[in-house]
């Protein structure tokens, strides 16, 4: 009986008072800082500092992903949208009105990656004939974005957990 009382503790559905919750979520921010359209930051700061090789990679990985969103964007960018806001609104209303904390947890993770990934796409579309410094710096304005959502998501995220921790009593 101990083994499944620690499996349940392990595989918990209270996310907020839930370990692997909050690693998801900080992994999840740090990747989507990290990885600016599809570009590495390190990637970024080097071609900005040495320019050459690591310039012409920054070049080339930016032009691929924002090719690949502006394609995904006119082939099926109403349909993605009308899906994703259909989940949001489905765990909105599981989690919110109707008090599952796993619904919740899903659309405190998910309503601000829909977010970074609208403005990826408009990034994506202004960076189209952008090179060198005036594509590190269209990066760097993006990846600025996102933290500062990042941040904001992160706390808000926080106190809601808080919140519910202090309301079910689960620590």
């Amino acid at each position: 009986m101990d083994f499944y009382v620690r499996i349940s503790e392990v595989i918990d559905f209270r996310s907020f008072s839930n370990l692997w919750f909050w690693i998801a979520l900080a992994v999840m921010w740090s990747t989507a800082s990290h990885w600016v359209m599809g570009v590495p930051w390190d990637l970024v700061q080097r071609a900005r500092r040495q320019g050459g090789r690591a310039g012409e990679d920054v070049h080339q990985l930016a032009c691929i992903y924002a090719g690949r969103l502006r394609h995904i964007g006119e082939a099926a960018g109403l349909w993605v949208v009308a899906l994703a806001s259909f989940l949001l609104t489905a765990l909105g209303i599981l989690g919110f009105r109707y008090g599952l904390e796993f619904a919740q947890a899903l659309f405190c993770l998910g309503f601000p990656m829909m977010l970074v990934a609208g403005m990826s796409h408009r990034t994506a579309l202004r960076i189209e004939d952008l090179t060198g410094p005036d594509l590190y710096h269209a990066l760097s304005w993006h990846r600025r974005r996102v933290q500062g959502l990042g941040v904001v998501a992160i706390f808000f995220t926080a106190l809601w957990g808080m919140y519910q921790n202090l309301r079910i009593g689960a620590l």
